[in-house]
């Protein structure tokens, strides 16, 4: 098993004064050789979004795109005549296909609002632009992997154009699960949205994460209560 850990603080940072923002990976002005993307998965950007700022409108194509309110609301509107709230707890992903607008906003012109905004390169290119948004139930991950986003929208999740998987659990302290990879030929990030685990031998606290391949599965057991989140990708 191979694990390469990307602590928090080693994370890019961009502040423009309405968004602050970490980079798991190379992103826009933070350029980083060794942190050009995992497999499949591109984009990891943990943002902060003061009260009634946000992104104007601007494009996409061939990306899929994935974003998890932590804390607050989005107001998302795009070219396919999308006008949502994204609340935590919910997902929402975008396939943009052969070209889409859209914007997002903090909700509130009160608290901030921290989402995750994720980039995985898409299986089949050009193709038509689709969203789709849900709602997941924090009950049904306690102690248990909770699927959000697979290849066909097994199991209750959402669908991507990419062989790829998306998963969240919440384990309470002490208590252990063994993630089966979906395909051995791929790759897992996990990235601790809070609290701390063990990854086999290695410790992860908050926003930590880490790339872990060549392993067709991985014990994770919870240091103290956390949440994690897992991305499984195509490694090529």
């Amino acid at each position: 098993m191979e694990i390469n850990v990307h602590k928090s603080d080693s994370r890019g940072l961009a502040n423009h004064g309405w968004l602050s923002s970490r980079h798991t990976y190379s992103f826009s002005s933070y350029k980083n050789p060794d942190r050009m993307g995992f497999g499949q998965l591109l984009v990891i950007n943990d943002d902060i979004v003061e009260p009634s700022m946000g992104f104007g409108t601007h494009h996409h194509d061939n990306m899929e795109i994935i974003s998890i309110p932590l804390n607050g609301s989005l107001r998302h509107e795009d070219s396919m005549g999308n006008q949502h709230i994204i609340e935590a707890g919910d997902v929402q992903i975008m396939s943009a296909g052969t070209g889409v607008t859209h914007s997002e906003y903090n909700n509130s012109d009160t608290s901030k609002v921290n989402f995750l905004q994720i980039w995985v390169l898409p299986k089949t290119t050009d193709t038509q632009p689709r969203y789709e948004q849900q709602r997941f139930n924090s009950e049904d991950r306690k102690n248990k992997l909770q699927l959000l986003i697979s290849p066909n929208g097994e199991n209750g999740s959402m669908s991507i154009n990419q062989d790829a998987y998306f998963s969240l659990i919440n384990l309470e302290e002490g208590h252990s699960i063994d993630y089966q990879f979906y395909n051995e030929n791929n790759g897992v990030y996990l990235f601790v949205i809070s609290g701390s685990l063990m990854v086999g031998d290695t410790l992860l606290g908050e926003r930590d994460g880490a790339e872990v391949s060549d392993t067709p599965s991985v014990e994770l057991t919870a240091d103290k209560e956390a949440q994690l989140l897992c991305i499984e990708t195509p490694m090529k």
